[in-house]
């Protein structure tokens, strides 16, 4: 889809539909007013008749309305103004792309970008416009012999701004929000695929594809490699697989020489079976998400190279499956991780911590800024957060404000989750440094207080996903979370 930024009156636009909104009750915005006037009433009696009250998420579109150049006009219900709020306007934005997808028009002058949102500027409407575009229109039918059929579906959207003023930041604006909406659809298409197509060796191969076609550096540790570093903790989770595990690098080189990197870690098990703490079979289907956290950094990466970002970036993805079979690591086996620390293995179905942990730990070597992990680590997360809010967890509250603030900004949301040392204790073990698990109290509290063990040299931040990362049931599939977050957090660095 092309998107470009323009400034005009919405009755001399030459397009194939023209997007503007109603407020409830019948209540015109500005453009609509404009096309009103140039319509001679033609707009406001079709309010006043009922058609179209303004209704959130409502659409009706009208052909051939008098004294305009654009063939059609969307109009599009965006609630109670006193109501109008961030989500409203996204939902507003969604319902016009969507209708616009289906009725066959190729382009669209979008008039909702002048919609005011209280705190947001323009930039920010642009933003989401184009974020929230893309994620429509986005299909995963790579897997069907017969693809999903869209009737002309449209290719160009204008986002129109008030004020010529407006026209440069957001032209900028659109830019960050291609850019981040393509590196959410990666993120979805990793997620999506199948495990018997996304092993550890794919998702490296993908990593690789992506990396020289936006300039990372790119470097793949094999498991020899994992060895002579003594990943001992990661490799003990790939023992029961087939497939060889790897350890993907990237590097996004944008900042000054010198400076140090913002770290990014994935959580990358393309397959949880649980590996001899065997899950139960109802869903297990869903477990090849299990390396979103993995597809959420590269895709976080693609869009900081993409926006040639001017920092120092790091991306660090240990991956692999986690399989049952004759070598898998069994509960009450001990490990030793890059770290030195052993570990009690008490549960074979909490391997992200196992594979993370070793990741934190080569994270040192880069002296970093800060660094943050992504994972679907916990159910327990879902118990405490639903399918809302990702779980934050961070050693420095600094950084924790600086996620939630992107997280707000960028509409894909974390909570601030505790991290006290009196949870702690739940790690104890008789015979190691200490247990992989906590037991059923505050579960996803003590995975992240395992991690925070082997992150004590630097800033760190864990995010949960487990919740957020993709959804069941009739919309099944990834959701690219938390790759705009992230996105929007290195764009708050770059002004620092």
């Amino acid at each position: 889809m092309e998107f470009s930024i323009k400034s005009g009156s919405p009755e001399k636009q030459r397009s194939a539909c023209i997007v503007v909104g109603v407020f409830e009750p019948r209540k015109l915005t500005g453009p609509a007013e404009l096309i009103d006037s140039a319509s001679k009433g033609y707009l406001s009696d079709i309010v006043r008749r009922g058609d179209m009250e303004g209704k959130s998420g409502r659409t009706l579109l009208l052909h051939n309305v008098p004294g305009l150049l654009g063939d059609r006009v969307l109009l599009v219900g965006l609630g109670r103004e006193k109501d109008f709020r961030e989500r409203e306007y996204r939902e507003a934005v969604r319902a016009a792309v969507k209708t616009l997808d289906e009725t066959g028009a190729f382009d669209g002058s979008i008039y909702l970008t002048e919609v005011p949102v209280r705190k947001r500027d323009v930039a920010w409407r642009v933003r989401q416009a184009t974020l929230t575009a893309i994620d429509t229109v986005y299909r995963f039918d790579r897997m069907k012999s017969k693809k999903e059929e869209v009737r002309r579906p449209v290719r160009k959207l204008t986002l129109m701004v008030e004020r010529r003023n407006e026209l440069g930041p957001a032209e900028a604006a659109m830019r960050e929000g291609e850019a981040i909406g393509q590196a959410v659809a990666l993120a979805k298409d990793l997620g999506n695929l199948p495990g018997n197509v996304c092993t550890p060796t794919y998702l490296a191969e993908r990593a690789q594809e992506m990396a020289r076609a936006v300039g990372l550096s790119c470097e793949i540790l094999e498991r020899s490699d994992c060895e002579a570093l003594k990943m001992g903790s990661f490799l003990s989770v790939a023992n029961g697989s087939r497939q060889p595990p790897k350890f993907i690098i990237l590097e996004h080189k944008g900042g000054k020489t010198g400076a140090k990197p913002v770290v990014l870690i994935g959580k990358g098990i393309t397959f949880d079976t649980g590996g001899i703490s065997l899950k139960a079979g109802e869903g297990m289907d869903e477990m090849k998400f299990d390396m979103c956290g993995a597809a959420s950094v590269i895709g976080a990466m693609q869009a900081a190279a993409t926006l040639k970002l001017p920092l120092n970036l790091v991306a660090l993805v240990p991956s692999t499956e986690n399989m049952p079979g004759g070598a898998a690591t069994k509960p009450g086996d001990i490990v030793t991780s890059m770290s030195g620390q052993t570990i009690e293995v008490l549960n074979t179905d909490a391997e992200g911590r196992l594979i993370l942990c070793d990741a934190l730990t080569y994270a040192e070597r880069y002296e970093p800024a800060c660094v943050v992990d992504v994972a679907t680590l916990t159910g327990a997360c879902v118990v405490a957060l639903g399918h809302v809010a990702t779980g934050l967890y961070s050693n420095n509250d600094g950084l924790a404000r600086e996620l939630l603030a992107a997280g707000d900004d960028a509409h894909d949301r974390a909570w601030h989750m505790p991290l006290w040392d009196d949870y702690q204790e739940q790690l104890k073990s008789n015979f190691a440094d200490m247990a992989n698990i906590g037991g059923r109290p505050a579960g996803s509290v003590t995975a992240a207080c395992f991690l925070s063990r082997f992150a004590r040299k630097f800033e760190w931040a864990h995010l949960d996903i487990a919740g957020t990362a993709w959804k069941s049931g009739a919309a099944k599939g990834s959701t690219g979370r938390p790759v705009s977050m992230l996105t929007h957090f290195l764009l708050g660095r770059v002004d620092h």
